[in-house]
């Protein structure tokens, strides 16, 4: 056992030696480090900054020191944990936007189609939309320069349209119904990334809402959307937490606290150097009259399990869909002068019953994650009883509910994957995008003879997809180089119809109108519905 520990550890102490060192061999002169181990004060620290040294002045070629770094900074960090990492300066900014809520840019939704910037929407309260910027315009210079044609690609668009606020940058858009091009200048400023994507009533006591992350403005976000929903007679709520794959704890105590009494245990945090510490339910709590059936899968982790966890030990609602993904690691940041950082995991948290979920990372991280697909192979995405939990990880809640750790919140009421419908067919239209490719181009086409004739408050019930809208999808799917199958689009005509609906919401009305598309035949959501009148 101690050999293995050893082995484990070699590459992490030989990594921080590297980086280290990096910094001290610049400054060793001509002098060969050998000389050097041979020093009567040298501890195993010293090893640890001379190796690199060592390198940097002897070894037979020159070294790129700062890759070097850079690479044994993320080395060290991944043979920790699966969750301790390095974010590099170039990716900061994408990792650490949508949790704090904002980025600084023009705000728009865009996707390059035809070698053209197209937008998709302009952001409520962005810059954009309040000079007029509109679904469908075709951005085709941007500070003088022409910006279509097949060089053109997302990371550049990003690099030439997001800037500090208050810049200004100029772009030329071409519009449909215009002759000429329309100039732009934007002003660049604070955009808010939203995580709260859809809330909407399914039946006339019944409310939904889907938060996507757990971000610094969640709680506010989801708290705006639930006064919104009980204004309209809400006494139940379906809170979707499917894929959510966390983010900031707090956000997630402050969503418990709110359907938790005053005095409930949400959650505790502990770790080596860091003291135990609980987090209790206040009286604040506004949603405490309201019923709740969260719905969590195999893509919902971290914060998502402490929300799912906080309740159902509680012996508060029900907890619907299949086995969560099983992060119990609490990290805290350290960021440095350059614009990288690190993600260091530092505490476990405990569900108030004294579960840890957090699953097994013993055989590496690679095993680690691949643990997904091994649920599927073994059969647990289609039936419970795949699952089988020693009696060390059963706990009893005090309403007397059994309840399992050791990896992911297992619901209350198990809905397998629903399989009806899938093919192969299916499966290669989802993959290579046709829905939404299809459903861009088809609004992009009829933007406003479908305004005048759909709402977002009736196209879920209005909109039907026709014979001829089918056909004409199949045979873009073709020219995408997806070929026809008749026996595949039979069996799935299903559910490729309420796909192609839903891909034609998301663009002409968003999020909202989306989720209410492809609720009305999702299995996971009318259990959760059925349970929540029967009670």
């Amino acid at each position: 056992m101690k050999s293995n520990r050893l082995l484990v550890l070699m590459p992490i102490f030989v990594a921080g030696a590297m980086a280290i060192g990096v910094y001290l061999g610049k400054n060793m002169g001509g002098q060969s480090q050998a000389a050097l181990f041979s020093k009567k004060e040298f501890t195993q620290n010293d090893k640890l900054q001379q190796i690199i040294s060592y390198i940097n002045s002897d070894y037979v070629d020159t070294v790129r020191s700062q890759e070097i770094v850079e690479e044994t900074i993320s080395e060290i960090l991944q043979n920790l944990d699966p969750h301790s990492y390095y974010i590099p300066k170039q990716d900061y900014a994408a990792m650490n936007d949508p949790l704090e809520g904002e980025f600084d840019g023009i705000g728009i939704e865009f996707r390059i189609q035809e070698d053209t910037i197209t937008v998709v929407q302009a952001l409520a309260g962005g810059p954009s939309e309040e000079l007029g910027i509109m679904a469908g315009d075709r951005i085709i210079a941007v500070d003088g320069e022409n910006v279509t044609g097949k060089t053109i690609n997302n990371n550049k668009v990003v690099k030439l349209l997001k800037g500090p606020k208050g810049t200004t940058v100029n772009v030329a858009i071409k519009r449909k119904g215009t002759k000429d091009a329309i100039d732009f200048a934007i002003r660049r400023d604070k955009i808010p990334v939203y995580s709260v994507e859809a809330e909407y009533m399914i039946n006339e006591s019944t409310g939904y809402v889907k938060v996507l992350r757990f971000a610094k403005d969640t709680h506010a976000e989801f708290m705006k959307a639930m006064r919104s929903l009980k204004k309209q007679g809400m006494t139940n709520l379906i809170l979707d937490l499917r894929n959510n794959t966390g983010g900031y704890m707090n956000s997630a105590i402050e969503i418990c606290d709110e359907f938790l009494p005053k005095g409930d245990l949400i959650v505790y945090t502990e770790g080596k150097a860091r003291s135990k510490r609980k987090f209790f339910a206040t009286s604040k709590g506004e949603l405490e009259d309201v019923k709740v059936a969260v719905l969590i899968n195999e893509g919902s982790a971290s914060a998502s399990e402490i929300v799912a966890g906080a309740l159902q030990d509680n012996d508060l609602g029900t907890i619907i869909g299949r086995r969560s993904f099983g992060k119990g690691l609490v990290q805290e940041g350290m960021n440095w002068p350059d614009g990288s950082g690190v993600r260091l995991t530092v505490a476990r948290y405990y569900t108030p019953t004294g579960r840890s979920i957090q699953k097994s990372y013993e055989e590496g991280i690679e095993e680690y994650n691949n643990e997904a697909y091994e649920r599927y192979n073994n059969g647990e995405l289609l039936n419970s009883d795949s699952i089988d939990f020693p009696d060390s990880l059963k706990y009893k809640t005090k309403g007397g509910r059994v309840v399992y750790g050791g990896g992911g919140i297992m619901p209350d009421i198990f809905v397998p994957i629903d399989t009806v419908g899938s093919s192969y067919y299916l499966g290669s239209l989802n993959y290579q995008g046709i829905f939404f490719q299809f459903g861009f181009q088809y609004v992009d086409k009829n933007r406003k003879s479908l305004i005048k004739v759909y709402e977002a408050d009736n196209f879920a019930k209005k909109f039907e997809v026709s014979s001829d809208l089918l056909q004409e999808f199949y045979n873009f799917a073709e020219e995408k180089g997806v070929e026809y199958d008749e026996k595949g689009a039979s069996t799935s005509e299903t559910i490729i119809r309420q796909r192609l609906k839903a891909s034609i919401a998301r663009n002409l009305f968003r999020e909202k109108v989306f989720y209410q598309v492809v609720n009305e035949d999702d299995v996971v959501v009318k259990r959760a519905a059925e349970k929540l009148s029967n009670n």
